[in-house]
C-alpha cells in the first residue's frame, strides 16, 4: 500500500489520530479539562514548538504563530541565528508525530522544506499563495516521491 493519498493531497492530515495526543477519540469534555476546547478545529495545537525533522535532518520547529495559518498548515520557524526564515507545510507532507520526543517528521527533505515559497504573513490567506504552496509540494512528490 501507498503511503500517500493519490493524488497527493496537501491539505489533509494523513493521520488526524496521532494528533490526539493518546486519545483513542477526540472528546470535547476531556479538551476542556485542558483547555484545549478548539483542538477539534485546530489539531494542529498541541505541536507548538516541536522540532520538525526533514528525511535528511532537523530543519527547525513549529513556530508559536502558527495559529496565523489555516489548521491545514504548520508554520515552521526554519531559520538560522543569522537568517529568519518561516515556511508552511502542508499538513499532508507530515509523516508522523512523535509526541514523547516532540517531533514532527515530513517526508520532505531539508532543501525542499526550505525551497518553499517563504511565507509572508501579509499574502499568507492569497489563494495565489496557497495554490503555489499546493503546486510546489505536490509537484515534490511527483519528482522525488518520499
Amino acid at each position: 500500500m501507498h503511503p500517500l493519498p493519490i493524488p497527493f493531497m496537501p491539505w489533509a492530515w494523513r493521520n488526524v489520530g496521532e494528533l490526539l495526543h493518546g486519545r483513542d477519540t477526540y472528546s470535547p469534555e476531556a479538551d476542556e479539562a485542558t483547555g484545549s476546547a478548539d483542538r477539534q478545529d485546530r489539531p494542529d495545537i498541541g505541536l507548538l514548538g516541536y522540532e520538525v525533522e526533514a528525511l535528511d535532518g532537523g530543519i527547525g520547529e513549529v513556530d508559536q504563530s502558527n495559529a496565523r495559518v489555516p489548521a491545514d498548515c504548520l508554520l515552521v520557524d526554519a531559520g538560522t541565528w543569522s537568517s529568519h526564515l518561516k515556511v508552511v507545510l502542508p499538513v499532508g507532507a507530515v509523516a508522523r508525530v512523535d509526541h514523547d520526543a516532540k517531533k514532527v517528521f515530513v517526508d520532505r527533505t531539508k532543501d525542499q522544506v526550505r525551497q518553499a515559497p517563504e511565507y509572508d504573513a501579509d499574502t499568507f490567506d492569497a489563494d495565489d499563495y496557497r495554490q503555489r504552496l499546493g503546486d510546489y509540494y505536490t509537484e515534490s512528490y511527483r519528482t522525488t516521491p518520499a
